[in-house]
């Protein structure tokens, strides 16, 4: 049984040694079906300008609903941010029905199959239809992993373990960046349809199908919790019973409320940093009289050491989130890297770039990342332990996946606030310039103002992390307590 509270909880180097064997594999087979997860959505965000040039051409706007001009590449990440929250609730509820290794098999096989499919895309519609379909099955691995891990390990090493498996994200999305930098060095970047190679080697998880539906079962608390609860008359995996509890309601609630803090704060801002960096090296490297074929192949190489830099950052902060969880408890633990995380993408957002140029990605982007991504640590180790095991996939993944829904408006709003500062900041560029200023000159100026309307608009949305503090004082303090049952 995996109900232990973590108040013997091994010492970091310890924890991996009091696992048995099955339990080692049961561990990294949830790990590595969340690090391919991770390393299938940045590849998307790798390939997401380049495959709307291809598919659209210059004209990069969809009109929504006929009237509504909105960014394609903001729209098809709010696309696949939709079907990532759809899937994690249909799949943490089939979890906790039917099983977590078998419904973690059938996510896998989702997403892989549908990211191999976006490669074949001919238009944005089915590019979006494929990109849907790939989030409802990256939406399903997390509360299913999570939950997996959490019914299989001890008690005294689930925190440090689920606290690993998050960061073990990081590694998913230092993949993509250098597979991403790999493809920006070789000649294959200079063709106009690599991007769908992204695609490929994003399907190429399938494999690992094979290995979880081979040698994983279904754990003994699940098994226990469901014959209880039949006997008991009530029901796994059930909304109206996680929503019908006092006590599972408040959590799954606030928990909801605490998430979406972090997601949106990390789809709604910091994957566009990306977006960001490529604007300043392409305005430097026009600047420098560089070719249109250079400044391409440099906001490929950039986007990707910039990724590179965020995740290397956020690698080591979810691990010093897990040691700070597991020592101060998770409420501190959350209070410290919220308040972090506002402050440090707030100070990246703004002076990444004017201090030494492109060479800022190198110290600023690890420096988000660490305390952007450290949170996901914490929800890792900390939704599991607001439910109990009939309802915990349920819970976790309503609380980590509802808040897709509000982050899908994050490139929403993002968008408009860019594009209002823009065109006032654009507008006062063009009021403001001499009398005989060049067109290079004004088209200069007109680049900057845009980069500076993006770094106040990220800048604004960061309020977001405020919603993360300001929920914690209303959710229980669990350190040191066995995992909920009813």
């Amino acid at each position: 049984m995996a109900d232990l509270s973590d108040k013997s909880s091994a010492s970091g180097s310890g924890w991996w040694s009091q696992l048995a064997p099955y339990q080692r594999l049961v561990f990294a087979v949830a790990t590595l079906a969340w690090l391919f997860d991770c390393l299938d959505q940045q590849l998307f965000n790798l390939a997401r300008s380049p495959a709307m040039k291809a598919l659209l051409g210059d004209q990069q706007t969809i009109n929504l609903f006929g009237s509504f001009p909105i960014a394609a590449g903001q729209l098809a990440t709010s696309i696949f941010v939709i079907g990532w929250a759809t899937g994690g609730m249909i799949f943490g509820s089939l979890g906790d029905r039917f099983g977590r290794a078998r419904m973690l098999s059938a996510t896998v096989l989702l997403y892989s199959v549908a990211t191999g499919l976006s490669a074949l895309s001919t238009s944005f519609h089915d590019f979006a239809l494929y990109r849907f379909i790939t989030g409802l099955g990256v939406g399903g691995v997390f509360g299913l992993a999570v939950a997996l891990v959490a019914d299989t390990v001890p008690g005294n090493v689930r925190p440090r373990a689920l606290g690993v498996l998050q960061s073990f994200s990081a590694v998913g999305n230092c993949g993509a960046g250098l597979i991403g930098l790999a493809i920006a060095l070789t000649a294959l970047g200079d063709k106009p349809n690599y991007w769908k190679w992204l695609f490929v080697i994003g399907a190429l998880p399938a494999f690992l199908v094979a290995t979880i539906q081979l040698r994983m079962r279904e754990p003994d608390a699940w098994r226990e919790s469901r014959d209880r609860a039949a006997a008991q008359g009530k029901r796994s995996g059930s909304y109206l019973d996680l929503f019908g509890h006092g006590t599972w309601r408040k959590h799954a609630l606030l928990g909801m409320v605490l998430s979406c803090a972090g997601v949106i704060g990390l789809w709604g801002i910091g994957v566009f940093s990306s977006d960001l960096v490529g604007d300043i090296v392409g305005h430097n490297f026009a600047q420098a009289g560089k070719s249109l074929e250079e400044i391409n192949k440099g906001k490929q190489l950039w986007a990707a050491l910039n990724l590179l830099a965020f995740n290397a950052g956020a690698f080591g902060g979810m691990l010093v989130f897990t040691r700070v969880a597991v020592a101060m408890g998770r409420k501190k633990a959350f209070a410290i890297f919220f308040v972090g995380a506002l402050l440090v993408t707030v100070f990246v957002f703004q002076m990444i770039g004017k201090i030494n140029g492109r060479w800022d990605i190198v110290w600023m982007a690890p420096l988000m990342g660490f305390f952007q991504l450290s949170v996901f640590a914490g929800f890792s180790i900390y939704l599991p332990e607001l439910f109990p095991t009939r309802l915990r996939a349920t819970g976790v993944s309503f609380c980590y996946n509802v808040g897709r829904y509000f982050a899908a408006l994050g490139p929403f709003t993002l968008g408009a606030l860019a594009a209002k500062f823009g065109t006032q900041a654009q507008d006062l560029a063009v009021k403001n310039a001499p009398a005989d200023v060049t067109p290079s000159a004004l088209a200069a100026l007109k680049s900057l103002a845009k980069i500076d309307a993006f770094r106040d608009a990220a800048s604004w949305m960061c309020l977001i992390f405020v919603i993360g503090i300001f929920v914690l004082p209303f959710l229980p303090e669990t350190k040191d307590k066995p995992l909920p049952e009813d």
